[in-house]
């Protein structure tokens, strides 16, 4: 319970991206996407040229290797930058991290010459569409029954798309 004596509310540290990370990235995303994407997938879209990380680690823990608490992969090509994937640990869901996260990749690829910035997102995912709407991302476009989940059961993803300038 957050509330008691004794919690604390956790503290992160957010740094790039590096080929090392993927395989906690890989575990992470498993547990969050119906189709998980695979260490090797993430090194081969991180070392693409274009393609940008970060990774949020707990830094307030008791845990001697606490356990990925997020991620963000994107890229930025030709004034646009796209979110790939972002995931946030469910223990570390309501603590602003997302946010942060999406903060940062907003952040580099304004850095790198992005304009524009656009995801696509399971309309029923409420949790997202409000962390996107609240960082001013707006729908640009549907496409329907494009995500399915592990019942079989189809979802449209809402194309999002944010001014960087």
């Amino acid at each position: 319970m957050r509330d008691t004596l004794f919690y604390r509310q956790p503290e992160f540290e957010i740094v790039p991206m590096v080929s090392d990370h993927c395989a906690a990235v890989a575990t992470l995303h498993a547990q969050r996407f119906a189709r998980a994407w695979g260490d090797g997938e993430f090194v081969s879209l991180l070392l693409q040229p274009n393609s940008f990380g970060f990774v949020a680690w707990q830094t307030n823990t008791l845990i001697f290797k606490a356990p990925l608490a997020g991620f963000v992969l994107a890229r930025e090509v030709a004034g646009e930058a796209e979110i790939l994937t972002i995931a946030v640990n469910d223990k570390m869901a309501r603590f602003g991290l997302g946010w942060r996260l999406m903060q940062a990749a907003m952040r580099e690829a304004r850095n790198r010459g992005g304009e524009a910035m656009f995801l696509e997102v399971d309309d029923g995912n409420a949790a997202a569409l409000g962390l996107y709407r609240k960082l001013g991302f707006e729908k640009a476009g549907e496409r329907p029954a494009y995500y399915t989940d592990e019942s079989g059961r189809s979802t449209s993803a809402l194309v999002m798309r944010r001014d960087l300038r």
